[in-house]
């Protein structure tokens, strides 16, 4: 029998708070390589976790929200980072369509945001972030989906 994977429960009471966690994030050998997932609704939070993580790997510059793009890719010497936002999507089939399959599956740190418009992504994924405003900060469920995932959630613990 497997062990259950891990989850955390954490509350980041502001911006600062969810930077930091993006830098220890940042941190973690696992990162390389991984898929993490990003689920909440508008304004949650999850542009400024991705925001924090690229600005802590070293991205300079403007770092732009792929709402409209889709996908913003960086070339960090830790490996390329893709940020997909699949927010405008109405049809779970539509991210392979737009043949983003093998840049998911492939090599490079892979953020997504709005996760639930492409339901296959969640078999290969290895960490999902649920964020929901409470107050002024946030309320952060981190649920292991492999043993990379249970690594990326020990630099958050």
């Amino acid at each position: 029998m497997t062990a259950a994977l891990p989850s955390l429960e954490l509350f980041w009471p502001d911006e600062a708070a969810t930077l930091a966690a993006a830098a220890r994030l940042a941190s973690s050998e696992a990162l390389p390589g991984a898929l993490v997932l990003l689920q909440g609704d508008l304004g949650a939070g999850k542009t400024t976790l991705v925001r924090g993580l690229l600005r802590a790997l070293g991205v300079q510059g403007r770092i732009k929200s792929p709402s409209y793009a889709v996908l913003e890719s960086y070339p960090l010497p830790l490996g390329d980072v893709h940020h997909f936002d699949f927010y405008r999507f109405g049809d779970p089939r539509e991210w392979e369509d737009a043949g983003f399959r093998e840049l998911l599956t492939g090599p490079g740190l892979k953020l997504v945001e709005w996760p639930e418009k492409a339901p296959d992504l969640v078999q290969a994924a290895d960490l999902q972030v649920d964020l929901r405003p409470e107050g002024d900060g946030r309320r952060v469920r981190l649920q292991a989906l492999s043993a990379r995932g249970a690594r990326l959630l020990e630099a958050l613990a």
